[in-house]
């Protein structure tokens, strides 16, 4: 079985999509998808289906779903039945073998494959650990690769109950994150034109996430463009305190007052990586390019 939900939900078994089109079966098969291979709770799933106002029949309604999903993972599995898919002698893999009823509650099986959340984590764990250790092109290569695999916002196209709103939350953090890291990593790696473009649509997506915005001062100021590296903090400044009623980190104040006193760089990105190159004596340094920032991972 293969799952994606990093975009729009699609599960398939034996190359074949076994994801329904109505709204509540669909909730079900994400939730289960996300958790494949682990028994997902009848309380979780009730939860999700009806936000804590369940019906009477909500236990008999969750069977009919199961039932529904259980339908098209067989039709998924008939084409399977000659010796080239199952083998010589070999027991077929049935629906209730891929959906199967547990005490409490119900498992998806992935039968051994592919999940674009787990690649997703595998990448993104490599590439923290390459970052820890100053490997910094390995870091955006295979952060890169890792945020490639995101095709749009997780369950795009899935109603959302309580239960997938979390998760949809916890695994936009957890992309904001490699984001966030990938773009550290080519910082350091003297790519500031080259993200110049990126970070410009990022800052206005994110128009409070002071990591990013900092990563956008950097990049401009490296790239001789002083003043609109001064003007991103301002308008950072101006939308903090307007929507949130905060003022900026230490951390951007300081790198604000760097860029602010340095003079204009001649050789942009002499200078090592997540410093303001001063080009008078008495200009100070600026501190690098935040790394454990507000949405910086927690665990590696």
């Amino acid at each position: 079985m293969d799952i994606d939900v990093l975009g729009a939900l699609d599960v398939r078994e034996n190359g074949v999509s076994v994801a329904p089109t109505a709204p509540k079966p669909r909730q079900v098969l994400a939730l289960l998808a996300l958790h494949a291979d682990r028994v997902v709770p009848v309380a979780s799933l009730i939860e999700e289906l009806w936000s804590g106002r369940p019906p009477r029949s909500a236990r008999t309604t969750l069977q009919t779903y199961v039932l529904q999903l259980r339908e098209l993972i067989a039709a998924a599995l008939a084409p399977q039945a000659g010796p080239e898919a199952a083998g010589e002698g070999a027991r077929r893999r049935s629906a209730k073998d891929v959906l199967l009823t547990l005490p409490g509650g119900y498992l998806l099986s992935s039968g051994g494959g592919r999940s674009d959340v787990r690649e997703f984590e595998r990448l993104a764990g490599t590439g923290y650990r390459a970052m820890d250790a100053g490997d910094f092109a390995g870091a955006s290569r295979t952060l890169g690769s890792a945020l490639g695999l995101w095709s749009g916002a997780a369950f795009a196209d899935v109603q959302r109950g309580t239960q997938l709103a979390v998760e949809a939350r916890r695994l936009d953090e957890s992309r904001l994150c490699a984001l966030d890291q990938r773009i550290e990593a080519d910082l350091r790696l003297g790519r500031h034109r080259a993200l110049l473009a990126e970070l410009t649509v990022l800052t206005s997506r994110y128009r409070t996430h002071e990591t990013l915005h900092a990563q956008f001062m950097l990049a401009l100021h490296r790239s001789g463009r002083r003043g609109e590296a001064l003007a991103v903090y301002q308008q950072l400044r101006t939308t903090l305190g307007r929507d949130l009623g905060l003022e900026p980190s230490p951390r951007l104040r300081r790198l604000q007052h760097s860029i602010l006193m340095a003079a204009p760089e001649s050789t942009p990105g002499a200078a090592a990586p997540g410093t303001v190159p001063p080009q008078a004596p008495q200009a100070p340094q600026a501190p690098q390019a935040p790394q454990g920032g507000p949405l910086a991972p927690t665990a590696r």
